[in-house]
């Protein structure tokens, strides 16, 4: 009986032992839990940054420095573009990327208080404040622009262009008899609603004959991206300006 006893109480001094290398333990694995917990929270933070962050970054670079996105605020530019339609432009043209065209789609700013008196619906939507347009260049530099008006076709350089491809249907090519010759560093640009548009030809009286510094174009116009019931590219229409001679593109 004493030695039952004897074992019993070994048992029993072993099993009061048994509780207290458990607690140790528990504490130790909670130590490694809780070490483990940070470096994965550490990790998943620096994943964020890199994974999150860095393309986010490059995003907002691309958008300041390569693209830029307007919206449409009035017809000037019907049928290519609706009011409200959202485009997206290149700011790699001019100097980088390919020079700008007869035919191009352009966003530039205001270059002489053209939109001064104007509504708030006939001033390009942007991101920031400035007062942009949105027109298509039809000539260069040492081009002449002109058109006897009345329905008779635009020339340049005394050749005659079709350009109803990009013209609203319905509407003359100019109303008004004009004829201007682009000096060096600016474009003549018109919309293609012509009877409702407010460009190169109805600015002739603003110290630059109406026409555009090429160092005022923001951007060249790349696509319709919204709505995306008018998703289409604005690429230039192909063949219209054949012949007419002069330079073929600006940087």
């Amino acid at each position: 009986m004493l030695r039952q006893s004897r074992v019993s109480g070994s048992h029993i001094a072993s099993r009061r032992n048994m509780p207290v290398r458990v607690v140790q333990s528990g504490f130790r694995t909670s130590q490694l839990q809780q070490s483990q917990s940070s470096e994965s929270e550490a990790f998943t933070f620096k994943d964020f940054a890199i994974w999150g962050g860095i393309p986010i970054i490059v995003v907002l670079l691309l958008r300041l420095f390569v693209f830029g996105v307007y919206e449409i605020p009035s017809g000037s530019m019907m049928d290519t573009l609706q009011i409200g339609d959202q485009v997206i432009t290149t700011r790699l043209t001019p100097g980088i990327g390919g020079g700008i065209k007869r035919g191009d789609v352009i966003v530039f700013r205001d270059p002489a208080h053209w939109l001064e008196g104007a509504t708030t619906s006939s001033r390009l939507f942007s991101i920031d404040t400035k007062e942009y347009l949105i027109k298509r260049v039809i000539g260069l530099p040492g081009d002449v622009v002109a058109c006897k008006g009345n329905g008779a076709p635009i020339t340049i350089n005394g050749v005659a262009i079709d350009d109803s491809a990009i013209r609203k249907p319905g509407v003359n090519p100019s109303d008004i008899p004009f004829s201007i010759t682009v000096t060096d560093g600016n474009l003549f640009v018109m919309g293609d609603n012509r009877s409702n548009s407010a460009d190169s030809r109805l600015h002739q009286e603003d110290g630059n004959q109406g026409l555009v510094p090429i160092h005022n174009v923001e951007g060249v116009a790349l696509a319709v991206y919204w709505p995306v019931t008018q998703w289409s590219s604005l690429a230039r229409p192909s063949g219209m300006f054949d012949g007419v001679g002069g330079i073929t593109e600006v940087r």
